[in-house]
């Protein structure tokens, strides 16, 4: 019976021991190598996407602080335009002189890209 115990023994141990080293085998090669590599990006691009939402979300927090700072202060809404002047046409002329109007700041941009690019072609 002891010998028959040992006899199980041994042939357990074997296919542990051989499970293990056929895994290890399996991993040095190169499909092994490969399927390592793409489960560690994959990580780690999962890592990079829950820190990006981390940091949108605090500063779509801080963001919210600082406009009530300001409002608060200074009684002013955060993010409000003012408006175009009456009655400017879509160049910022306003309609009774030669004074450009109030524009937001990326159409004043454009209306000096437009003139440079006038100045080139000659």
């Amino acid at each position: 019976m002891s010998r028959l115990f040992w006899l199980g023994v041994g042939v357990a141990a074997g296919v542990a021991i051989t499970r293990k080293v056929s895994g290890v085998a399996r991993q040095a090669t190169p499909a092994g190598v490969a399927a390592n590599v793409s489960d560690a990006l994959r990580e780690l691009a999962e890592a990079v996407g829950a820190f990006g939402a981390d940091v949108r979300v605090g500063m779509a927090e801080r963001e919210r602080e600082l406009y009530q700072v300001v409002e608060h202060q200074t009684g002013i809404a955060p993010g409000a335009r003012p408006a175009l002047d009456q009655g400017a046409d879509r160049w910022g002329y306003g309609a009774d002189s030669q004074t450009p109007a109030r524009l937001p700041r990326n159409a004043a941009a454009g209306r000096g890209a437009r003139a440079r690019a006038r100045r080139a072609d000659g």
